[in-house]
């Protein structure tokens, strides 16, 4: 599915949810909810080099906030942010192995949620969205002018809202999220096509205005 067609998916679900009117079983409940967490940013990374061997990125331990607005008691849609920083290798090319130097990442990330037993103490949840994802600041290693493309991805989320009262949450959350991106080394002398798709582990606590 195209990435304008899958935006679309999304636009039409938030609209029915917005034009249903149905207004969240506690009157006295803001729509607004926002978390904090600790997130383990882990690609599964995998490469094509135009010099051979692969690119290899490692895993790094970053802070996330993420926003959520609920149209209804079940159905919300949330906005996560969080940056973070990867050195990147390639490892196994024709010219041995090589410090690509290390890039940071945002990638912004909207998601359609739909939230179980929503009166209970444990919460489940599941989402599905999109990303637009923003390479910055990188900086070579031993090759020079590397380049790296910004692009859209999909993702898919779960998570468990664990009630500590009727405000405040602890939050475990897991993240599959699908990021492409083009590397231009030495004004194009070296070029890979790289697939990030990191798993993302998520901790922290929620509250529920």
């Amino acid at each position: 599915m195209r990435i304008s067609n899958f935006v679309k998916v999304l636009t039409c679900a938030a609209a029915l949810q917005m034009g249903a009117g149905v207004a969240l079983a506690d009157g006295d409940k803001s729509p607004w909810q926002v978390r904090f967490r600790l997130i383990d940013v882990a690609p599964d990374e995998s490469s094509t080099v135009s010099i051979g061997g692969e690119a290899e990125v490692d895993s790094t331990i970053v802070p996330e906030l993420d926003i959520t607005y609920f149209w209804t008691d079940n159905w919300s849609t949330e906005l996560i942010l969080a940056t973070s920083k990867h050195d990147v290798s390639a490892v196994g090319t024709a010219l041995g192995d090589l410090s690509l130097g290390d890039t940071w990442v945002l990638p912004p990330t909207l998601l359609m949620q739909y939230h179980f037993n929503t009166e209970g103490k444990v919460q489940p949840y599941l989402g599905a969205g999109i990303n637009y994802t923003f390479f910055y600041n990188a900086e070579s290693g031993d090759v020079a002018n590397i380049d790296y493309d910004n692009g859209f991805g999909f993702a898919l989320q779960a998570g468990t809202d664990f009630m500590l009262d009727d405000n405040w949450m602890f939050n475990l959350d897991v993240k599959k999220l699908w990021l492409n991106t083009d590397v231009s080394i030495n004004d194009g002398g070296v070029t890979a096509d790289v697939d990030l798709n990191p798993w993302v582990f998520g901790v922290g606590f929620g509250y529920r205005f």
